[in-house]
């Protein structure tokens, strides 16, 4: 038996092994849910019912998903150009925190319609600023980008720290860690009343059909996809290589900020140091599960956070942790990996 690469990947295998790695994945974690002492399809259908069953349910989910669809647009952009941003975390942080310094200060007498857009690209902002740095220590000095990207999101996360702890803390937060809150225009709209639901939903979704039209329709788009599949060839067909990932880099890492920009105009108001539950390294597993592909990052986006949601009520009708939901989640990345392999190869005798 050999493995022997396909000449061309079939549109339906491609569409359908995200679905089979989702199933395989199930089926694995259902037999952790079983050794758990639970039934597995009762606990499988609280996750459902808990993500979705109500009203309050299906819109925390699609507040959950909203960042995720951000920073899951980041890694697909950047991984699509065979970029490895793994540093989605700290940009959500800087973009973040940039929102705070601007939208509660120097800039909170500002009307909301312009103060808002001020917003968002002040936090898009302050993310491609971070994601540059790892990008000019490959094109200048051929540093992995892996680990660099990485490390800063420790750096991000701890200079936060820093400012909520100082010079942007709030003095009226009873000495809890948490930044000044942004001015009351700076708060994004409900898209549903009495609920957390927010219209920053719907910019996630537009960036990423706007996404997909760049990557299918731009010459932009085509030198990307050509730097991630032969980044040689790509150069000796004349394609501006660096320049085309200075510009991927902007992209990935203004989406990651404009994330953390979103989340704290939406939900919270203000900056602490666990503002992100991890939507920077969730963002990798929701780009992995949507093949890398801009609209299927929605679609996984809202799988995961539905994950996320629906464990805590089966956990506490059924006992289970809530960290089965971890477990589901990275084993859906795990055999989503194996499904991307068997699209591009397949088995000969």
């Amino acid at each position: 038996m050999r493995l022997e690469r396909r000449a061309h990947r079939p549109l339906f295998l491609v569409l359908v092994s995200p679905l089979i790695a989702v199933a395989a994945a199930l089926a694995i974690a259902g037999i952790l849910i079983a050794m758990a002492g639970a039934p597995v399809l009762e606990a499988y259908w609280r996750i459902v019912t808990g993500a979705f069953g109500t009203r309050l349910a299906a819109t925390e989910t699609l507040t959950r998903a909203t960042p995720l669809i951000l920073t899951g647009l980041a890694a697909a952009v950047a991984f699509r150009a065979r970029l490895w941003n793994i540093g989605a975390e700290g940009q959500f942080y800087v973009g973040a925190i940039a929102v705070a310094a601007l939208g509660s200060s120097a800039l909170a007498a500002l009307p909301g319609p312009l103060l808002i857009p001020i917003l968002f690209a002040a936090g898009a902002l302050a993310g491609t600023l971070l994601m540059l740095l790892p990008l000019w220590l490959r094109l200048r000095f051929s540093v992995d980008e892996v680990v660099t990207s990485l490390l800063l999101n420790f750096v991000a996360v701890l200079f936060v720290s820093l400012l909520v702890e100082g010079a942007l803390k709030d003095p009226l937060a009873f000495g809890w860690p948490q930044s000044l809150p942004v001015s009351e225009h700076a708060l994004l709209p409900k898209l549903i009343a009495r609920s957390r639901l927010h219209i920053g939903l719907a910019v996630a979704v537009a960036a990423a059909i706007v996404v997909h039209l760049l990557q299918s329709r731009t010459v932009f788009g085509m030198r990307s996809r050509a730097a991630g599949l032969n980044p040689a060839g790509a150069t000796f067909a004349g394609v501006p290589l660096g320049l085309t990932l200075v510009k991927v880099a902007c992209l990935s890492g203004g989406l990651a900020g404009l994330a953390g920009a979103i989340e704290v105009m939406g939900v919270k108001g203000y900056v602490t140091t666990d503002l992100s539950p991890g939507y920077g390294y969730s963002g990798i597993i929701v780009a992995m599960l949507a093949n890398l592909h801009p609209v299927g990052v929605i679609a996984a986006a809202v799988f995961t956070a539905a994950m996320f949601v629906g464990a805590d009520g089966m956990s506490r009708a059924l006992g289970i942790p809530t960290y089965i939901a971890d477990v589901i989640v990275s084993l859906s990345l795990l055999t989503m990996l194996v499904a991307l392999f068997f699209t591009q190869y397949r088995i000969r005798k």
